[in-house]
């Protein structure tokens, strides 16, 4: 069976697009990154509070993002939480990488009224260290 001359350049068109999505996820180019915000005034925070909140973000249904008592997954569970719950965030340090594979290992040390400790940035809507590095101090 022959292919027409049409369908060789379509194949040859999606294999340039394949490889050049290859180089450019390769490169970093087309890579999920942390939700794009930063971190603002909580809801309900006063003028002049200089408390920091962000939103849960990227949390798979049916699925929480676990705060911990350290910025480890095997430190101990201290709350739960689903996409659109505020957290304050107080400081970031490093810890584990993302839970999903995307290597990203900052960690932020968050809080409710009721509990206190630490999830990783890449589930909240931060926009990233370049972002959030000059709002908040290293814990």
């Amino acid at each position: 069976m022959q292919t027409s001359g049409l369908l060789r350049s379509r194949a040859r068109s999606a294999s340039v697009a394949g490889a050049a999505a290859v180089l450019l996820a390769g490169a970093g180019l087309l890579a999920a990154s942390p939700a794009q915000a930063a971190p603002r005034p909580c809801p309900g925070a006063g003028p002049g509070d200089p408390a920091r909140c962000a939103q849960v973000v990227g949390i798979d249904p049916g699925s929480a993002l676990v705060m911990r008592t350290a910025p480890r997954y095997s430190a101990g569970p201290v709350a739960r939480y689903g996409n659109g719950q505020w957290l304050e965030v107080e400081c970031w340090t490093t810890g584990d990488p993302d839970a999903d594979g995307h290597g990203y290992r900052y960690w932020m040390r968050v809080s409710t009224a009721s509990a206190s400790g630490f999830v990783n940035d890449w589930y909240l809507d931060t926009g990233g260290p370049s972002t959030w590095k000059p709002l908040l101090p290293q814990c």
